[in-house]
């Protein structure tokens, strides 16, 4: 109520000029122990909260900012209603397709095991709007499917795996593939070569999807989100040493107390964007234990994304137990006691890992 009267007297300057000289000679005639107690009823309940005068405007300074809008995949405050369909982008991790471009704006990423022991990222986008490059993009594979699904992603790949093409093809799945079906929607660059060299943007991709009259207001899964999170009474863990098959790649988080931040490392040196020069940083890490298979000679694995089993939930420099589930929604969620545990608002980076020899050979706390 406060803003509107705001808004009027700044149309009618005069007007309430007038209204206000009133306002305080009958202010003035009021007994003592009338003053702000005297005014209308409807005006001075928007200006009290309890007994005593409140500013004029009782709604937070962040949500005022913001107008109350919440990023669905971060909880973070956003300036505008983020209602845009996610974006699941398949993105290389080999050391020649690193630093990568445009993975500091996703909401979410998920690291997993491809062939050989490399993993692959799945970058989720949704709230943020940015202009800088996504890449570089590489092929999918089943599980990743899953992932991409499960936050009602557009699925962004080149290329995929016989049993991985067999799902999009046969099930009519909404994606863009460089390779069969939205190669104009995807460029190359000259500084690296193929096929770590493959680019594409949030413009492209969305321009795309709409070519293909591919569905724009799928809802991205809500989670909950709290400012304590969820791992109060948890072990140390202001330092994360995660380790997935090969020797030779080691991926470590450092924690910021002042920022609430775990900055990323790839074997001892900053994991950093390409583009911006940022070390990717998140507020929430999750590590996920499940079963690997490998399927053939080329080493093609099959990851359970459905059983269920141990997981680790790190914020605020604390780590707790957990256990990972699969819904009915097809959304992987970290439950404690039967109970969905909050993440802190911020970005989520989640890790799934084998659980051979032991979940817990493949990361230290500390």
């Amino acid at each position: 109520m406060s803003n509107m009267f705001t808004n009027a007297a700044r149309r009618h300057p005069l007007r309430w000029m007038t209204l206000g000289a009133l306002a305080l000679v009958l202010i003035a005639g009021c007994s003592e122990g009338g003053g702000l107690n005297s005014l209308p009823e409807q005006q001075s309940q928007s200006n009290n909260t309890g007994n005593e005068a409140q500013p004029e405007s009782v709604i937070p300074e962040e949500e005022a900012e913001t107008g109350g809008y919440i990023a669905p995949l971060t909880g973070l405050p956003s300036d505008h209603e983020v209602t845009a369909r996610p974006i699941a982008v398949m993105v290389n991790n080999m050391g020649k397709a690193r630093p990568q471009s445009g993975l500091p704006h996703a909401d979410v990423i998920w690291e997993v095991l491809a062939e050989g022991g490399i993993t692959r990222l799945v970058a989720i986008f949704q709230s943020d709007e940015f202009t800088d490059p996504i890449g570089p993009i590489r092929s999918i594979r089943p599980y990743l499917i899953e992932l991409g699904e499960s936050y009602g992603g557009v699925l962004v790949h080149a290329g995929g795996s016989p049993d991985a093409y067999a799902i999009l093809q046969g099930q009519d799945k909404e994606h863009l593939d460089e390779i069969t079906n939205a190669g104009s929607y995807f460029w190359r660059e000259s500084f690296r070569k193929a096929p770590h060299n493959l680019y594409s943007n949030v413009e492209k991709i969305r321009a795309g999807a709409l070519k293909k009259a591919y569905a724009s207001d799928v809802p991205a899964p809500v989670r909950p989100f709290s400012e304590t999170g969820g791992t109060a009474g948890g072990g140390a863990a202001s330092k994360v040493e995660i380790s997935f098959m090969l020797k030779s790649y080691h991926v470590s988080y450092a924690y910021d107390a002042a920022t609430g931040l775990y900055a990323r490392s790839i074997n001892n040196e900053p994991h950093i964007d390409l583009t911006t020069k940022e070390q990717l940083k998140a507020a929430n890490l999750v590590l996920l234990g499940t079963a690997h298979k490998v399927l053939d000679n080329v080493g093609r694995l099959e990851v359970d994304l459905e059983s269920g089993g141990p997981a680790k939930l790190i914020q605020k420099g604390l780590a707790v137990d957990a256990e990972w589930e699969r819904g009915i929604d097809g959304v992987i969620r970290i439950m404690k006691d039967g109970s969905e545990l909050p993440l802190v608002p911020g970005r989520t980076f989640y890790h799934v890992l084998p659980n051979s020899p032991d979940f817990a050979s493949h990361f230290t706390l500390s």
